[in-house]
């Protein structure tokens, strides 16, 4: 159910509805619009009769809504939604980029790539601190000391952070090191998971699982909305297909439908989508073009001695030249980098 106050509704008469939300022993979430405010409820198991909200002071209308993704749906937030992300704002005006290696290394190479990236005029740094790998010989990331690196550089150059959560007993932790908190393909039906990220007060990127539907990944995304951050971002990373040219399926097919099903900023991540460096400048363009919110892209200063995922990492030179052809895409559809 979705109350949608009038446009001349006061603090009170919200504050009122709110209360009888409470009364009805559901949960009110608050989402102030462009030009009203609407309340959304949420922690029904059957039908609430409008008429016990249609009858308080201020309320414009109440409006059942029909899909299980309540909160992550048009139906209850119209508007798309937009927030900053130290200093950069993620929302349908603009196009934000995230960058970096697909893991912390060291201390060095993390330093030089996020004052490279900061020369092209990104901000927003990826490291993994942890990873998740498919063989248990890999490289697993450097953990708590990993993100101790991320700090350090968040601190000396100012660049915002976006590294992977994995398990709940390093959500604090992370959290502390993070501006955005990644919730990677493998976890994104990791229920436990979603529900702690549910309870920070930082934006959550949620990736989509591999095989995941788009309904799945939104009702991922309903987890940490219904948890009360409202931060969330969904990225699309590639699925997996019959397909042996790449080593993902990128879908730019779901971008135009999430975004008409859901106002969340959708992000796209060809790295991971196509597994080959020589695909990604063509695949980023082309989530652009799509109507995404942002690039998540894999840089490394030398991506074949790189520790994790160096097939699908460009290196400084391409990326630079990625960047100049963003920006005058992203001119021509009236979107800033």
């Amino acid at each position: 159910m979705l109350v949608v106050m009038r446009s001349d509704a006061t603090p009170d008469q919200v504050g009122r509805v709110v209360e009888a939300i409470r009364g009805q022993n559901l949960t009110p979430h608050v989402l102030p619009g462009a030009t009203r405010t609407a309340i959304g409820m949420t922690g029904n198991t059957a039908a609430v009769d409008k008429g016990l909200f249609e009858v308080l002071a201020g309320v414009d209308e109440a409006i059942r809504v029909t899909k299980p993704y309540k909160l992550a749906s048009r139906e209850m937030h119209r508007d798309d939604t937009a927030f900053p992300v130290a200093g950069v704002e993620v929302g349908p005006r603009t196009f934000a980029v995230v960058a970096g290696p697909c893991s912390v290394e060291n201390e060095g190479m993390v330093f030089k790539t996020a004052e490279f990236l900061l020369s092209q005029g990104v901000k927003l740094l990826r490291a993994g601190a942890f990873k998740p790998r498919t063989s248990p010989y890999a490289f697993q990331g450097m953990g708590v000391e990993g993100l101790q690196i991320l700090k350090k550089v968040r601190e000396k150059t100012g660049i915002g952070v976006v590294t992977e959560l994995m398990d709940t007993e390093y959500a604090d932790a992370v959290e502390e090191a993070a501006d955005v908190i990644q919730i990677g393909t493998r976890n994104m039906q990791n229920f436990a998971l979603l529900k702690r990220v549910g309870k920070c007060r930082k934006p959550v990127l949620l990736k989509r699982g591999m095989s995941a539907t788009l309904e799945e990944w939104l009702m991922a995304a309903e987890y940490v909305l219904a948890g009360g951050n409202y931060q969330v971002i969904l990225c699309e990373r590639g699925v997996r297909t019959f397909a042996d040219h790449s080593r993902n399926t990128l879908d730019l097919s779901v971008v135009p439908p999430a975004k008409a099903l859901s106002h969340l900023p959708v992000f796209v991540d060809p790295s991971h989508g196509t597994g080959k460096r020589a695909f990604v400048p063509a695949m980023a363009l082309a989530g652009l073009a799509a109507g995404a919110d942002g690039l998540m892209v894999e840089v490394h200063p030398d991506p074949d001695k790189a520790l994790s995922d160096g097939p699908q990492t460009v290196d400084f030179p391409t990326f630079a030249a990625l960047m100049g052809r963003v920006r005058e895409l992203a001119g021509v559809l009236g979107r800033a980098v």
